[in-house]
């Protein structure tokens, strides 16, 4: 039990660790950070499906189903946040001129 306990107590102090970098990021940096946290992300993915193929009862591989969906749902969700960001960086499109000019 105390295991768990441990485990238990590692999730909940990452949790309020990661709160707390998070919340103390410059708006500025968010675009950034957010393309590097889909690569993270991705990387979550790719460990709750290696978990999925080694679940050794039915408990284990629907908790890890369940982890693979949310892992796919935040990682979608991070590029499709992150290409929304970039948008707003870009100007906006010209007025096309007309090359032959005013003619009257």
């Amino acid at each position: 039990m105390s295991n768990g306990l441990a485990l238990l107590s590692i999730f909940v102090l990452s949790v309020f660790i990661g709160f707390e970098v998070v919340s103390k990021v410059s708006t500025t940096l968010h675009t950034p950070l957010m393309s590097g946290a889909n690569a993270i992300h991705g990387i979550i993915l790719v460990g709750a499906i290696t978990v999925a193929d080694r679940a050794a009862n039915n408990l284990q591989l629907i908790l890890a189903i369940i982890a693979v969906v949310l892992a796919t749902i935040n990682m979608v969700g991070g590029f499709v946040v992150t290409d929304r960001m970039l948008e707003m960086f870009k100007g906006k499109p010209r007025a096309a001129k007309s090359e032959a000019g005013d003619s009257k």
